[in-house]
């Protein structure tokens, strides 16, 4: 981990008070490190050992994850539209970053050797006087309708009034010239998509959660460690997409561990990944 300027990183944060992300430390210009490997391989040692630390309320938000992923497969098969679970499952990651900000607060919690109460971290996301976490929880739930809204609009236009009914029909579809068009078309502008996302927001829910700042600050800090940082990150997010979608498979059970160790390690990444000017207390290195 090394800095953009000649400072040397003093990356962490401190936590005043004892009243959760309604304390946030004042905001200020930050410093975008560089990373390298051994910089996730720590962050997701740390996601794993508060996991650990913290088992219940892992399970807990990813128990609100998966009742959630559960709800839409009813809804949609319910609907006689089964196969449209699958580009909602595909989406359904990039809601990730929201249901995770309470395992921001309990990694942030856990640093700091603070107790983990219940109101401050089932409250973290309304806690703030200015709101700007949910502001960006709707940009994210915007993109989330987006993402569907793309995908039926996408398969209308290279598959027209085509119906999805069967097993053997639905894959017979995609084997013709159209549909082959579709899923290439359909996988590299839902990367593409997907990717954007990833960028603005992979540092920026813990950064809000920290620093009083706003949320397009943190968006445009989050997307500056993408592009200073893009292979690395990109291969990051595709690291992620791959065990949600690994953990959605078996009924999207696999979340039950998948999503709080990815939770607590992004705090922990964007700890590594951000320096802010004053902070005295460095990242312990791996």
């Amino acid at each position: 981990m090394t800095a953009m300027s000649e400072t040397e990183a003093q990356a962490g944060t401190r936590l005043p008070g004892e009243e959760g992300s309604g304390d946030r430390l004042p905001g200020a210009r930050p410093e975008i490190l560089r990373l390298d490997p051994g910089d996730l391989r720590y962050a997701l040692k740390m996601g794993w050992q508060d996991f650990r630390r913290a088992p219940g309320w892992g399970l807990f938000f990813a128990l609100i994850y998966v009742l959630g992923g559960w709800l839409v497969v009813w809804a949609l098969t319910t609907q006689g539209q089964f196969w449209w679970t699958l580009p909602a499952a595909a989406g359904f990651p990039i809601l990730g970053p929201f249901i995770a900000c309470g395992l921001y607060e309990v990694s942030r919690r856990l640093s700091s050797g603070r107790a983990l109460e219940g109101r401050a971290i089932l409250g973290v996301i309304f806690a703030q006087k200015d709101g700007q976490i949910p502001s960006m929880a709707a940009m994210i739930v915007f993109y989330f309708l987006f993402w569907n809204f793309f995908a039926h609009m996408t398969f209308a236009l290279f598959m027209g009034n085509v119906t999805m009914t069967n097993v053997s029909q639905s894959l017979e579809v995609f084997s013709t010239p159209p549909g082959i068009a579709l899923l290439v078309f359909g996988t590299l502008t839902g990367a593409a998509i997907a990717a954007l996302l990833f960028a603005l927001t992979v540092v920026s829910l813990p950064m809000l959660l920290d620093r009083d700042i706003d949320y397009v600050t943190a968006m445009l800090t989050s997307f500056a460690l993408v592009r200073e940082n893009p292979v690395l990150m990109l291969g990051w997010g595709g690291f992620i997409a791959l065990l949600l979608f690994l953990a959605m498979l078996p009924g999207f059970l696999g979340l039950f561990i998948v999503l709080p160790v990815l939770g607590h390690a992004s705090w922990h990444l964007y700890r590594r990944a951000i320096d802010w000017p004053g902070d005295e207390t460095p990242v312990t290195e791996p």
